[in-house]
């Protein structure tokens, strides 16, 4: 089975699950037996992947000829907070993302700051599960260059995405979007924190001033609007305990393709 052939079984194994999530079944979901089924068939799609796709093996990338005429915002595309409203009138020059949780050296980093690393640039496919897909240009800094000069603690396991939007409001701040990636994951070469797209610095319905490119997963991991990088040792003092906004609703945490 080639390289193209085995991403497309992942990729239609972790979406044949995902779709039942979008299809409204909640309530099918939240059912012990069908909710252990739908982890273990996480599980089974992380481990093959990961069998499969070492560490450095990239996603596919692309040239400026295949760049999509138009790349549908997901998810929000301006948070409602007069937060953010203020950090993009001032155009972000207040805005810091802070690095926490179990590192040596918590950081607080302006995108200044974050612009100057060595960075990185890939034209990759960005794929939604809602079945539609887009190819762009984005430029920003490995992930992996921030965590090594926070320094992580010990039992870090895994990088938490603190987000500006909130989709719902509640009062505990569980209706605020937030993503997770393990280490494996965040040391991957192509997962940046992106502060451009198509030669461009990166729109406010695409997650400015910086959103998280995780190329080897769905869409929905790649948490926009960052305000907070926090490394954990789990989720169960997270919410909904699940690791990510939608993970809390019924989707898989692993979204592997």
């Amino acid at each position: 089975m080639n390289e193209f052939s085995r991403r497309r079984f992942l990729g239609g194994a972790i979406a044949g699950v995902g779709a039942v999530a979008l299809a409204g079944c909640d309530r099918v979901i939240q059912h012990a037996g069908v909710d252990q089924v739908l982890r273990g068939t996480e599980r089974l799609t992380m481990q093959a992947q990961r069998a499969i796709l070492q560490r450095e093996r990239l996603a596919a990338e692309f040239t400026e000829a295949d760049l999509s005429p138009v790349f549908r915002a997901n998810g929000t595309r301006m948070p409602d907070s007069d937060e953010y409203a203020q950090l993009l009138a001032g155009k972000f020059s207040d805005w810091r993302l802070r690095v926490d949780g179990l590192v040596q050296q918590p950081l607080s980093l302006s995108l200044a700051d974050l612009m100057s690393l060595p960075s990185r640039t890939q034209i990759t496919r960005h794929d939604c599960v809602e079945g539609w897909s887009a190819i762009a240009k984005w430029q920003g800094v490995q992930l992996s260059r921030v965590l090594t000069a926070a320094g992580l603690a010990p039992g870090a396991r895994y990088v938490v995405f603190h987000c500006a939007d909130e989709l719902e409001q509640t009062l505990d701040g569980s209706g605020r979007y937030y993503e997770s990636i393990d280490l494996f994951d965040a040391w991957h070469p192509q997962t940046l924190l992106a502060y451009a797209m198509n030669n461009r610095p990166l729109p406010v319905e695409h997650g400015a001033p910086l959103r998280l490119r995780v190329e080897r997963q769905l869409g929905y991991k790649h948490a926009k609007y960052l305000m907070r990088l926090e490394v954990v040792s789990g989720f169960d003092r997270l919410w909904g305990g699940k690791g990510g906004y939608w993970e809390d609703r019924g989707y898989e945490w692993y979204a592997g393709i």
